[in-house]
């Protein structure tokens, strides 16, 4: 384990960009600010960490296309009703009704993955309490098709963004890079689901005859909005493994990383679960659950109308405690929580800890199709409880898609101490379409040196996991 431990620590460093450039890279291009093409104008603020892009208004038409015939006699018919497709931007997700929008998530995941990450009410909540908007950094640029008939045939989830904040997939020094040789790297597009690292299909579709025609177009669109912005790049993170390898043929760099999933073996109950474990894993999570009862703490599991406002009043304030702690800033609003909550219903589950009548902890997730994902953790400020984390963010997770009959949590980004609770890495994608092709060449060479160590450290960890020999995760 000494060797895949130090494998994780020096994959987890920052890493410094190590393309080289050619010679005659950015010098094409003007350093100024503001930009202007005959449609798109934008002007950003490039040197604070959440300075808000400035966007003046803009033709949001990207252009009409036209649907090619089909081999089957239905789509013939469908075609000669609605051949034509027109893809615009537009400034607010809200401008797409929740009914248009959550058809192409669902129909793009599936119901056994449906995603609730990606669905308007999550969307919009983050849009509605201030989270993901122009003065946070997060301008909406989402991306929608349409046929003749007003019918959406797909959407995109897209934000111009002055910074790197919030995405978990870190290029920070790629922006080093462009500015060390006075050319600008924000604003750029960024197509993810804001500050949430959890996999999912990036272009949305309907599941029409002419789904593969849609993406394309769109995948299209995308590239040319880019181009005509002169931004410096297009970013699409966390997308599906199916996405990512379609969007190489497109142009795009491809990137990995990793993650920490657990998987359900078609346990009955904990112990079970437990029992595939190495003895001396089983024995430290058995120690650090005993733990919990013996600090006079009571775990609660609510979903739905179970959680009150008080709930999420609390929680607000152990999420800004970890913030403070961690990152020095919140991205989410106490607004935000209380809409989510409401919106999304029993998609949401909150893990709260108890100690008397005081909610001195709390754990967020959300319930997808065959998933757990949990996302955010915090606890009192003026109090501090051995392995309540663990319990709150890890086993009542693995409980919870136990009784539920879920195959998977995700406990989200980083943390190699996942491992010996059983959550063991996966990969995880995005795929990254620059303007500039001698910072893309210098870019290639770098990205293809990280994902073979994110493969050694992967198979490092996998070979030294927690769990008993011939139990395969």
């Amino acid at each position: 384990m000494a060797a895949a431990s130090a494998a994780v620590f020096s994959y987890c460093k920052p890493s410094p960009f190590v393309g080289q450039f050619p010679s005659n890279f950015g010098k094409a291009a003007s350093p100024q600010i503001e930009i202007s093409t005959q449609s798109y104008r934008i002007t950003a603020l490039f040197w604070g960490s959440k300075k808000s892009v400035k966007h003046q208004p803009v033709d949001s038409s990207l252009g009409d296309f036209t649907l090619a015939g089909s081999a089957t006699q239905e789509a013939k018919e469908n075609q000669a009703r609605s051949n034509k497709v027109s893809v615009s931007v537009i400034s607010s997700i809200l401008e797409v009704s929740p009914h248009n929008w959550d058809s192409c998530t669902l129909d793009a995941t599936g119901p056994e993955k449906f995603n609730p990450f990606l669905t308007h009410a999550f969307l919009s909540s983050l849009e509605e309490t201030g989270c993901a908007v122009k003065e946070t950094g997060w301008m909406p640029s989402h991306v929608v098709a349409k046929d003749e008939s007003e019918n959406v045939l797909g959407v995109v989830p897209l934000y111009l963004k002055s910074h790197s904040y919030g995405e978990f997939v870190f290029d920070h020094s790629w922006a080093d890079a462009y500015y060390s040789f006075g050319v600008r790297y924000y604003p750029k597009f960024q197509c993810c689901v804001p500050f949430t690292p959890v996999t999912g299909p990036r272009i949305l579709i309907r599941n029409t005859p002419f789904k593969d025609q849609v993406f394309d177009i769109l995948v299209s669109s995308l590239m040319g909005l880019t181009a005509k912005s002169q931004v410096s790049s297009l970013h699409i993170t966390f997308p599906s493994e199916d996405e990512w390898y379609k969007l190489k043929d497109k142009g795009f760099l491809q990137r990995m990383g990793m993650q920490y999933h657990w998987k359900n073996r078609n346990y009955k109950s904990f112990d079970e679960f437990l029992m595939d474990m190495k003895q001396s894993k089983r024995k430290n999570i058995r120690q650090e659950r005993k733990k919990i009862p013996a600090q006079n703490i009571t775990m609660k599991r609510l979903r739905g109308y179970e959680i009150k406002a008080n709930h999420w009043d609390s929680f607000y304030k152990f999420y800004r405690n970890t913030t403070d702690n961690k990152w020095g800033s919140p991205y989410l609003t106490r607004d935000f929580f209380h809409e989510m909550g409401s919106k999304m219903g029993d998609e949401v589950l909150l893990v709260v800890a108890e100690k008397g009548e005081e909610l001195v902890a709390g754990a967020l997730n959300l319930i997808g199709g065959d998933t757990i994902y949990g996302r955010l953790w915090g606890c009192h400020p003026q109090a501090y409880y051995p392995s309540l984390h663990f319990e709150a963010c890890y086993y009542q997770a693995i409980e919870a898609a136990i009784e539920l009959n879920l195959s998977t949590v995700e406990a989200g980004a980083q943390g190699e101490h996942k491992i010996q609770r059983g959550y063991l890495p996966v990969p995880t994608y995005s795929c990254h379409y620059f303007m500039d092709e001698g910072f893309k060449k210098a870019l290639e060479e770098f990205l293809v040196r990280e994902s073979n160590q994110v493969g050694v450290v992967m198979k490092l960890l996998h070979d030294s996991g927690p769990f008993k020999e011939g139990i395969h995760q």
